[in-house]
Protein backbone atom coordinates (compact mmCIF):
# COMPACT_ATOMS: atom_id res chain seq x y z
CA UNK A 1 0.00 0.00 0.00
CA UNK A 2 1.54 3.43 -0.80
CA UNK A 3 1.75 6.07 1.73
CA UNK A 4 -0.54 8.59 1.61
CA UNK A 5 -0.06 12.21 0.32
CA UNK A 6 -0.08 14.07 3.59
CA UNK A 7 2.27 11.60 4.66
CA UNK A 8 4.92 12.33 2.14
CA UNK A 9 3.86 16.18 2.43
CA UNK A 10 5.25 16.38 6.24
CA UNK A 11 9.00 15.14 5.60
CA UNK A 12 11.55 17.52 6.08
CA UNK A 13 14.22 15.05 5.74
CA UNK A 14 13.27 12.52 3.56
CA UNK A 15 14.23 9.16 2.65
CA UNK A 16 12.54 7.99 -0.39
CA UNK A 17 14.11 9.54 -2.90
CA UNK A 18 12.98 9.48 -6.37
CA UNK A 19 15.48 10.67 -9.48
CA UNK A 20 15.74 10.74 -13.62
CA UNK A 21 17.56 11.07 -16.59
CA UNK A 22 18.33 15.11 -16.06
CA UNK A 23 19.18 14.98 -12.43
CA UNK A 24 21.55 11.84 -12.92
CA UNK A 25 24.48 12.06 -15.75
CA UNK A 26 23.95 9.04 -17.67
CA UNK A 27 28.21 9.48 -18.32
CA UNK A 28 28.63 8.77 -14.40
CA UNK A 29 26.28 6.09 -13.61
CA UNK A 30 26.59 5.56 -9.75
CA UNK A 31 27.23 2.18 -7.44
CA UNK A 32 23.34 1.21 -6.00
CA UNK A 33 25.64 1.47 -2.93
CA UNK A 34 25.25 4.97 -3.41
CA UNK A 35 22.11 4.80 -3.33
CA UNK A 36 21.68 2.98 0.16
CA UNK A 37 20.20 5.08 3.08
CA UNK A 38 23.61 4.88 5.33
CA UNK A 39 21.58 4.22 8.39
CA UNK A 40 19.35 1.39 6.80
CA UNK A 41 15.84 3.29 7.05
CA UNK A 42 16.20 3.06 10.89
CA UNK A 43 13.44 5.21 12.32
CA UNK A 44 12.23 6.29 9.23
CA UNK A 45 9.05 4.28 10.01
CA UNK A 46 8.13 7.00 12.08
CA UNK A 47 6.83 9.00 9.10
CA UNK A 48 6.58 6.50 6.59
CA UNK A 49 6.04 2.41 6.21
CA UNK A 50 8.58 0.66 4.45
CA UNK A 51 6.86 -2.43 3.30
CA UNK A 52 8.40 -5.83 5.12
CA UNK A 53 11.08 -4.04 6.55
CA UNK A 54 13.52 -5.87 5.18
CA UNK A 55 14.92 -4.07 2.57
CA UNK A 56 16.36 -0.32 2.95
CA UNK A 57 14.52 1.87 1.32
CA UNK A 58 16.17 3.38 -1.86
CA UNK A 59 15.14 6.65 -3.87
CA UNK A 60 15.00 5.37 -7.11
CA UNK A 61 11.90 3.62 -5.70
CA UNK A 62 9.80 6.04 -5.32
CA UNK A 63 8.12 7.53 -8.16
CA UNK A 64 6.70 10.97 -7.65
CA UNK A 65 3.25 11.83 -7.85
CA UNK A 66 2.78 15.27 -7.22
CA UNK A 67 1.95 18.17 -9.21
CA UNK A 68 3.68 20.75 -10.26
CA UNK A 69 0.99 23.70 -8.40
CA UNK A 70 0.41 21.07 -5.14
CA UNK A 71 4.33 21.16 -5.19
CA UNK A 72 4.29 24.91 -5.38
CA UNK A 73 1.72 24.95 -2.22
CA UNK A 74 3.47 22.34 -0.37
CA UNK A 75 6.97 24.67 -0.48
CA UNK A 76 4.74 27.95 0.31
CA UNK A 77 3.44 26.29 3.56
CA UNK A 78 7.37 25.33 4.06
CA UNK A 79 8.27 28.51 3.85
CA UNK A 80 5.05 30.38 5.58
CA UNK A 81 5.56 30.48 9.44
CA UNK A 82 5.70 32.71 12.35
CA UNK A 83 7.88 34.88 10.97
CA UNK A 84 5.55 36.92 9.33
CA UNK A 85 4.25 38.01 12.61
CA UNK A 86 7.69 39.88 13.09
CA UNK A 87 7.62 41.53 10.05
CA UNK A 88 5.22 44.64 10.52
CA UNK A 89 8.43 45.50 13.85
CA UNK A 90 11.38 44.69 11.45
CA UNK A 91 10.19 47.47 8.90
CA UNK A 92 9.20 50.04 11.94
CA UNK A 93 12.91 49.74 12.69
CA UNK A 94 14.14 49.84 9.35
CA UNK A 95 11.87 51.87 7.10
CA UNK A 96 10.02 51.23 3.55
CA UNK A 97 12.50 51.27 1.23
CA UNK A 98 15.85 49.68 3.72
CA UNK A 99 12.94 46.84 4.78
CA UNK A 100 12.40 46.59 0.96
CA UNK A 101 15.84 45.99 0.02
CA UNK A 102 16.72 43.62 2.21
CA UNK A 103 13.49 41.45 1.95
CA UNK A 104 14.14 41.48 -1.79
CA UNK A 105 18.18 40.41 -1.34
CA UNK A 106 17.03 37.14 1.11
CA UNK A 107 14.15 36.17 -1.25
CA UNK A 108 17.11 36.15 -4.20
CA UNK A 109 19.83 34.54 -2.51
CA UNK A 110 17.06 32.19 -0.98
CA UNK A 111 16.40 31.48 -4.66
CA UNK A 112 19.96 30.98 -5.30
CA UNK A 113 21.14 28.68 -2.34
CA UNK A 114 18.17 26.34 -3.51
CA UNK A 115 19.86 26.20 -6.91
CA UNK A 116 23.04 24.94 -5.37
CA UNK A 117 21.37 22.63 -3.10
CA UNK A 118 19.46 21.23 -6.27
CA UNK A 119 22.50 20.87 -8.55
CA UNK A 120 24.46 19.13 -5.94
CA UNK A 121 22.17 16.60 -5.21
CA UNK A 122 21.46 16.23 -8.78
CA UNK A 123 25.08 14.76 -9.16
CA UNK A 124 25.42 12.67 -6.14
CA UNK A 125 21.30 11.69 -6.46
CA UNK A 126 20.60 11.88 -2.62
CA UNK A 127 17.47 14.26 -1.72
CA UNK A 128 18.00 14.78 1.91
CA UNK A 129 20.03 17.94 3.79
CA UNK A 130 21.65 15.85 6.36
CA UNK A 131 22.79 13.00 3.41
CA UNK A 132 24.32 15.71 1.35
CA UNK A 133 26.36 17.03 3.98
CA UNK A 134 27.66 13.32 4.45
CA UNK A 135 28.29 13.07 0.98
CA UNK A 136 30.47 16.68 1.53
CA UNK A 137 31.79 16.52 4.29
CA UNK A 138 31.29 12.39 6.09
CA UNK A 139 30.11 12.29 9.50
CA UNK A 140 31.04 15.75 10.69
CA UNK A 141 29.10 17.30 7.72
CA UNK A 142 26.15 15.43 8.79
CA UNK A 143 26.34 16.11 12.34
CA UNK A 144 26.63 19.68 11.26
CA UNK A 145 23.62 20.09 9.57
CA UNK A 146 21.38 17.85 11.37
CA UNK A 147 22.33 20.16 14.28
CA UNK A 148 21.37 23.14 12.26
CA UNK A 149 18.02 21.89 11.40
CA UNK A 150 17.14 21.15 15.36
CA UNK A 151 18.04 24.34 16.32
CA UNK A 152 16.15 25.43 13.52
CA UNK A 153 13.08 23.82 14.28
CA UNK A 154 13.25 24.20 17.88
CA UNK A 155 13.40 27.79 17.29
CA UNK A 156 10.14 27.42 14.86
CA UNK A 157 8.67 25.57 17.97
CA UNK A 158 9.70 27.96 20.68
CA UNK A 159 8.14 30.75 18.33
CA UNK A 160 4.93 29.01 18.13
CA UNK A 161 4.30 28.38 21.51
CA UNK A 162 5.38 31.81 22.58
CA UNK A 163 2.40 32.58 20.66
CA UNK A 164 0.48 30.37 22.25
CA UNK A 165 1.75 31.90 25.24
CA UNK A 166 0.89 35.49 24.64
CA UNK A 167 -2.09 35.31 22.68
CA UNK A 168 -4.15 32.63 24.33
CA UNK A 169 -4.47 34.56 26.87
CA UNK A 170 -6.21 37.05 24.94
CA UNK A 171 -8.80 35.05 23.40
CA UNK A 172 -9.62 33.44 27.19
CA UNK A 173 -10.02 37.15 28.23
CA UNK A 174 -12.11 38.12 25.32
CA UNK A 175 -14.61 35.17 25.54
CA UNK A 176 -14.72 35.21 29.32
CA UNK A 177 -14.95 39.22 29.29
CA UNK A 178 -12.67 39.69 31.90
CA UNK A 179 -10.37 42.13 33.58
CA UNK A 180 -7.15 42.93 31.55
CA UNK A 181 -5.54 43.44 34.82
CA UNK A 182 -6.73 40.17 36.37
CA UNK A 183 -4.36 37.70 37.96
CA UNK A 184 -6.64 34.57 37.34
CA UNK A 185 -4.43 31.54 36.65
CA UNK A 186 -5.94 30.88 33.45
CA UNK A 187 -4.96 33.94 32.10
CA UNK A 188 -1.27 33.60 32.85
CA UNK A 189 0.37 32.35 29.21
CA UNK A 190 2.93 30.46 31.06
CA UNK A 191 1.10 28.33 32.94
CA UNK A 192 -1.64 27.71 29.32
CA UNK A 193 1.68 26.92 27.19
CA UNK A 194 2.12 24.11 29.77
CA UNK A 195 -1.18 22.99 29.69
CA UNK A 196 -1.46 23.17 25.83
CA UNK A 197 1.79 21.15 25.77
CA UNK A 198 0.55 18.45 28.02
CA UNK A 199 -2.39 17.64 26.66
CA UNK A 200 -2.79 18.62 22.71
CA UNK A 201 1.08 18.92 21.80
CA UNK A 202 2.46 15.71 23.32
CA UNK A 203 -0.16 13.20 22.55
CA UNK A 204 0.19 13.87 18.86
CA UNK A 205 4.16 14.03 19.16
CA UNK A 206 3.84 10.14 20.38
CA UNK A 207 2.44 8.91 17.19
CA UNK A 208 4.43 6.53 15.53
CA UNK A 209 3.16 8.06 12.17
CA UNK A 210 1.92 11.70 11.42
CA UNK A 211 -1.14 10.58 9.05
CA UNK A 212 -3.82 12.64 8.94
CA UNK A 213 -1.89 16.07 10.83
CA UNK A 214 -0.12 16.26 7.47
CA UNK A 215 -3.64 18.37 6.54
CA UNK A 216 -3.00 20.52 8.99
CA UNK A 217 -0.13 22.39 6.47
CA UNK A 218 -2.79 23.30 4.04
CA UNK A 219 -4.89 24.49 7.31
CA UNK A 220 -1.73 26.77 8.21
CA UNK A 221 -1.34 28.79 5.29
CA UNK A 222 -5.39 29.37 4.68
CA UNK A 223 -5.24 30.89 8.56
CA UNK A 224 -1.79 32.83 6.90
CA UNK A 225 -3.88 34.37 4.49
CA UNK A 226 -6.55 34.95 6.74
CA UNK A 227 -4.46 36.60 8.43
CA UNK A 228 -2.98 38.59 5.86
CA UNK A 229 -6.69 39.77 5.08
CA UNK A 230 -7.32 40.81 8.36
CA UNK A 231 -4.34 43.10 8.72
CA UNK A 232 -4.73 44.80 5.23
CA UNK A 233 -8.65 45.60 6.43
CA UNK A 234 -7.51 46.98 9.72
CA UNK A 235 -5.14 49.24 8.34
CA UNK A 236 -8.92 51.01 7.17
CA UNK A 237 -9.96 51.12 10.52
CA UNK A 238 -7.53 52.01 12.49
CA UNK A 239 -7.20 55.48 12.73
CA UNK A 240 -3.83 57.03 13.38
CA UNK A 241 -2.90 58.23 15.97
CA UNK A 242 -5.03 55.48 17.54
CA UNK A 243 -6.76 55.45 20.62
CA UNK A 244 -5.67 53.15 23.66
CA UNK A 245 -8.48 50.76 25.01
CA UNK A 246 -8.15 52.26 28.54
CA UNK A 247 -9.55 55.58 27.02
CA UNK A 248 -11.66 54.60 24.34
CA UNK A 249 -15.40 54.83 24.80
CA UNK A 250 -16.36 52.30 23.29
CA UNK A 251 -14.71 49.88 25.69
CA UNK A 252 -15.38 52.29 28.63
CA UNK A 253 -17.71 49.40 30.20
CA UNK A 254 -14.70 47.30 30.91
CA UNK A 255 -12.07 47.88 33.66
CA UNK A 256 -9.26 50.55 32.34
CA UNK A 257 -6.05 49.43 31.90
CA UNK A 258 -4.81 51.96 34.09
CA UNK A 259 -0.77 51.73 33.30
CA UNK A 260 -1.52 52.26 29.71
CA UNK A 261 -3.53 55.27 30.96
CA UNK A 262 -0.54 57.01 32.76
CA UNK A 263 2.18 55.99 30.16
CA UNK A 264 0.19 58.01 27.69
CA UNK A 265 0.38 60.76 29.55
CA UNK A 266 3.51 60.88 31.09
CA UNK A 267 4.65 63.05 28.29
CA UNK A 268 1.53 65.63 28.41
CA UNK A 269 -1.25 66.07 26.06
CA UNK A 270 -4.02 63.65 25.45
CA UNK A 271 -3.20 61.12 23.25
CA UNK A 272 -5.10 61.62 20.27
CA UNK A 273 -3.27 65.04 19.59
CA UNK A 274 0.15 62.94 19.84
CA UNK A 275 0.23 61.83 16.41
CA UNK A 276 4.02 62.74 15.88
CA UNK A 277 4.59 58.74 15.27
CA UNK A 278 2.33 58.62 12.67
CA UNK A 279 5.36 59.87 9.80
CA UNK A 280 6.20 57.34 7.07
CA UNK A 281 9.64 56.31 7.35
CA UNK A 282 11.50 55.51 4.54
CA UNK A 283 14.95 54.53 5.96
CA UNK A 284 15.47 54.22 9.72
CA UNK A 285 18.36 53.02 11.83
CA UNK A 286 18.43 52.19 15.40
CA UNK A 287 19.69 49.41 18.02
CA UNK A 288 16.22 46.46 17.01
CA UNK A 289 17.53 47.40 12.58
CA UNK A 290 19.82 44.33 13.77
CA UNK A 291 17.32 42.35 14.34
CA UNK A 292 15.75 42.74 10.76
CA UNK A 293 18.16 40.19 8.71
CA UNK A 294 17.71 37.48 11.33
CA UNK A 295 13.56 37.92 11.32
CA UNK A 296 14.10 37.83 7.29
CA UNK A 297 16.21 35.18 7.42
CA UNK A 298 14.36 33.16 9.92
CA UNK A 299 11.14 33.75 7.73
CA UNK A 300 12.66 32.37 4.48
CA UNK A 301 14.02 28.78 5.96
CA UNK A 302 12.36 26.13 3.69
CA UNK A 303 15.74 24.48 2.36
CA UNK A 304 15.52 21.09 4.55
CA UNK A 305 12.03 20.56 3.00
CA UNK A 306 13.40 21.46 -0.88
CA UNK A 307 14.67 17.91 -1.56
CA UNK A 308 11.73 15.80 -0.50
CA UNK A 309 9.43 17.92 -2.30
CA UNK A 310 11.98 17.19 -5.24
CA UNK A 311 10.84 13.88 -4.67
CA UNK A 312 7.48 13.93 -4.31
CA UNK A 313 7.41 15.98 -7.24
CA UNK A 314 6.24 14.43 -10.89
CA UNK A 315 8.16 13.92 -13.67
CA UNK A 316 10.52 15.81 -11.69
CA UNK A 317 13.89 17.76 -13.08
CA UNK A 318 16.11 20.62 -11.68
CA UNK A 319 14.74 22.90 -13.85
CA UNK A 320 10.69 22.13 -12.90
CA UNK A 321 11.58 22.53 -9.46
CA UNK A 322 13.89 25.37 -9.22
CA UNK A 323 10.92 27.04 -10.88
CA UNK A 324 8.29 25.65 -8.30
CA UNK A 325 10.75 27.22 -5.54
CA UNK A 326 10.86 30.67 -7.88
CA UNK A 327 7.23 30.83 -7.55
CA UNK A 328 7.01 29.76 -4.09
CA UNK A 329 9.28 32.34 -2.39
CA UNK A 330 7.98 34.96 -4.69
CA UNK A 331 4.17 34.34 -3.82
CA UNK A 332 5.45 34.49 0.19
CA UNK A 333 8.00 37.11 -0.55
CA UNK A 334 4.97 39.47 -1.73
CA UNK A 335 2.32 37.58 1.05
CA UNK A 336 5.68 38.64 4.07
CA UNK A 337 6.06 42.45 2.45
CA UNK A 338 2.40 43.06 2.41
CA UNK A 339 1.76 42.31 5.90
CA UNK A 340 5.00 44.42 6.98
CA UNK A 341 3.57 47.07 5.05
CA UNK A 342 -0.19 47.42 6.09
CA UNK A 343 0.74 45.96 10.01
CA UNK A 344 3.32 49.54 9.95
CA UNK A 345 1.46 51.11 7.99
CA UNK A 346 -1.42 50.96 10.82
CA UNK A 347 0.74 50.97 14.09
CA UNK A 348 3.62 52.64 12.56
CA UNK A 349 6.16 53.06 15.90
CA UNK A 350 3.93 51.61 18.00
CA UNK A 351 3.83 48.17 16.26
CA UNK A 352 5.03 45.31 18.68
CA UNK A 353 7.28 42.31 17.75
CA UNK A 354 4.32 40.39 17.59
CA UNK A 355 1.74 42.08 15.30
CA UNK A 356 -1.18 40.68 16.88
CA UNK A 357 -0.63 41.27 20.39
CA UNK A 358 -0.90 45.20 19.35
CA UNK A 359 -3.91 44.72 18.21
CA UNK A 360 -5.15 44.46 22.27
CA UNK A 361 -4.12 47.77 22.28
CA UNK A 362 -7.20 49.20 20.60
CA UNK A 363 -9.77 46.32 21.10
CA UNK A 364 -8.83 43.35 22.95
CA UNK A 365 -12.46 42.04 21.94
CA UNK A 366 -12.33 42.97 18.62
CA UNK A 367 -14.34 40.30 17.03
CA UNK A 368 -12.16 39.48 13.79
CA UNK A 369 -8.81 39.61 15.30
CA UNK A 370 -10.34 37.30 17.73
CA UNK A 371 -11.14 35.27 15.11
CA UNK A 372 -8.12 35.44 13.73
CA UNK A 373 -6.48 34.64 16.91
CA UNK A 374 -8.57 31.57 17.11
CA UNK A 375 -7.20 30.36 13.72
CA UNK A 376 -3.65 31.44 13.93
CA UNK A 377 -3.26 29.88 17.44
CA UNK A 378 -4.93 26.35 16.04
CA UNK A 379 -2.42 26.34 13.34
CA UNK A 380 0.70 26.88 14.93
CA UNK A 381 -0.65 24.50 18.12
CA UNK A 382 -1.21 21.98 15.28
CA UNK A 383 2.31 22.48 13.59
CA UNK A 384 4.24 22.18 16.80
CA UNK A 385 4.27 18.41 16.56
CA UNK A 386 5.02 18.21 12.81
CA UNK A 387 8.06 20.18 13.28
CA UNK A 388 8.91 17.82 16.15
CA UNK A 389 9.15 14.75 14.05
CA UNK A 390 12.37 15.53 12.23
CA UNK A 391 14.02 17.37 15.05
CA UNK A 392 13.44 13.87 16.82
CA UNK A 393 14.61 12.19 13.67
CA UNK A 394 17.70 13.85 13.81
CA UNK A 395 18.75 13.44 17.00
CA UNK A 396 18.27 9.68 16.48
CA UNK A 397 20.44 9.76 14.00
CA UNK A 398 22.92 12.16 15.44
CA UNK A 399 23.02 9.75 19.19
CA UNK A 400 21.61 6.58 18.12
CA UNK A 401 22.32 5.75 14.04
CA UNK A 402 22.51 2.04 14.00
CA UNK A 403 19.78 1.27 17.01
CA UNK A 404 16.38 0.18 15.60
CA UNK A 405 13.44 2.19 17.09
CA UNK A 406 12.27 2.06 20.50
CA UNK A 407 9.41 3.31 22.01
CA UNK A 408 11.48 4.39 24.70
CA UNK A 409 13.52 6.48 23.03
CA UNK A 410 11.06 8.12 21.02
CA UNK A 411 8.71 9.11 24.37
CA UNK A 412 11.84 10.18 26.15
CA UNK A 413 13.32 12.68 23.51
CA UNK A 414 10.10 14.13 22.95
CA UNK A 415 9.25 14.84 26.45
CA UNK A 416 12.89 16.36 26.84
CA UNK A 417 12.43 18.38 24.09
CA UNK A 418 9.12 19.69 24.98
CA UNK A 419 10.50 20.41 28.26
CA UNK A 420 13.07 22.24 27.01
CA UNK A 421 11.75 24.26 24.60
CA UNK A 422 8.61 25.02 27.17
CA UNK A 423 11.22 26.42 29.51
CA UNK A 424 12.82 28.52 26.72
CA UNK A 425 9.31 29.94 25.79
CA UNK A 426 8.55 30.70 29.78
CA UNK A 427 12.09 32.82 30.27
CA UNK A 428 12.72 34.33 27.41
CA UNK A 429 11.43 37.92 27.19
CA UNK A 430 9.97 38.38 23.86
CA UNK A 431 9.36 36.52 20.32
CA UNK A 432 12.03 38.85 19.28
CA UNK A 433 14.86 36.91 21.05
CA UNK A 434 13.82 33.61 19.46
CA UNK A 435 13.57 35.53 15.95
CA UNK A 436 16.42 36.80 16.51
CA UNK A 437 18.99 34.42 17.73
CA UNK A 438 17.84 31.30 15.47
CA UNK A 439 17.74 33.72 12.52
CA UNK A 440 21.06 34.79 13.10
CA UNK A 441 22.71 31.12 13.60
CA UNK A 442 21.29 28.01 12.23
CA UNK A 443 19.31 30.07 9.48
CA UNK A 444 22.22 31.19 7.77
CA UNK A 445 23.73 27.63 7.82
CA UNK A 446 21.03 26.54 6.29
CA UNK A 447 20.79 28.96 3.39
CA UNK A 448 23.65 30.56 2.99
CA UNK A 449 26.76 27.87 4.07
CA UNK A 450 25.76 24.80 3.94
CA UNK A 451 24.49 25.05 0.36
CA UNK A 452 27.82 26.75 -0.82
CA UNK A 453 30.05 24.57 0.71
CA UNK A 454 28.34 21.32 -0.31
CA UNK A 455 28.03 22.51 -3.65
CA UNK A 456 32.13 23.42 -4.08
CA UNK A 457 32.82 19.52 -2.07
CA UNK A 458 30.16 17.87 -4.48
CA UNK A 459 30.86 19.01 -7.75
CA UNK A 460 33.74 17.57 -9.22
CA UNK A 461 36.53 19.78 -9.94
CA UNK A 462 37.00 18.32 -13.21
CA UNK A 463 33.56 19.85 -14.08
CA UNK A 464 34.00 23.30 -12.53
CA UNK A 465 37.71 23.87 -11.01
CA UNK A 466 37.60 26.30 -8.28
CA UNK A 467 38.83 29.19 -10.58
CA UNK A 468 35.65 28.90 -12.60
CA UNK A 469 32.84 31.49 -12.02
CA UNK A 470 30.19 29.41 -10.65
CA UNK A 471 32.80 28.23 -7.74
CA UNK A 472 33.97 31.46 -6.92
CA UNK A 473 30.32 32.73 -6.63
CA UNK A 474 29.64 29.85 -4.16
CA UNK A 475 32.55 30.78 -2.20
CA UNK A 476 31.66 34.19 -2.07
CA UNK A 477 27.85 33.31 -1.17
CA UNK A 478 29.58 31.14 1.68
CA UNK A 479 31.61 33.98 3.10
CA UNK A 480 28.33 36.49 3.10
CA UNK A 481 27.03 33.58 5.41
CA UNK A 482 29.50 34.03 7.66
CA UNK A 483 30.11 37.77 7.48
CA UNK A 484 26.02 38.41 8.26
CA UNK A 485 26.19 35.05 11.06
CA UNK A 486 29.11 37.37 12.75
CA UNK A 487 27.64 40.39 12.43
CA UNK A 488 24.24 39.85 13.62
CA UNK A 489 25.39 37.83 16.38
CA UNK A 490 27.61 40.90 17.06
CA UNK A 491 25.11 43.38 17.55
CA UNK A 492 22.13 41.00 18.99
CA UNK A 493 24.87 40.89 22.10
CA UNK A 494 25.53 44.12 21.94
CA UNK A 495 21.67 45.22 21.99
CA UNK A 496 21.12 42.74 24.96
CA UNK A 497 24.11 43.91 26.71
CA UNK A 498 22.75 47.72 26.40
CA UNK A 499 19.69 47.23 27.47
CA UNK A 500 20.36 44.42 30.94
CA UNK A 501 22.79 48.29 31.57
CA UNK A 502 19.83 50.59 31.13
CA UNK A 503 18.18 47.80 33.20
CA UNK A 504 20.78 48.35 35.82
CA UNK A 505 21.31 51.85 35.67
CA UNK A 506 17.28 52.64 36.03
CA UNK A 507 17.17 50.51 39.67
Amino acid sequence: MEPSQSEMNILSNGKNDHDDDTCLPSKTPLNEEQFEDPEGGLESEEFLPSGNGKKAIRFTDFEGKTSFGMSIFNLGNAIMGSGILGLAYAMANTGILLFLFLLTAVAALSAYSIHLLLKAAGIVGIRAYEQLGYRAFGTPGKMAAGIAITLQNIGAMSSYLYIVKSELPLVIQAFLKEDPNSDLWYLNGNYLVIIVSACVILPLSLMKQLGYLGYTSGFSLSCMVFFLTAVIFKKFQTPCPFEEYSVNSTAAHHSPNVSNHIQEYIAGGVPEEDDSHCGLRMITLNTQTAYTIPILAFAFVCHPEVLPIYTELRNPSKKKMQKVSNISILVMYTMYFLAALFGYLTFYDKVEPELLHTYSRIDPYDTLILCVRVAVLTAVTLTVPIVLFPVRRAILHMLFPTKPFSWLRHVLIALVLLFFINMLVIFAPNILGIFGVIGATSAPCLIFIFPAVFYIRIVPKEDEPMSSVPKIVAVCFAALGVSFMVMSLSFIIIDWTSGTSRAAGGH
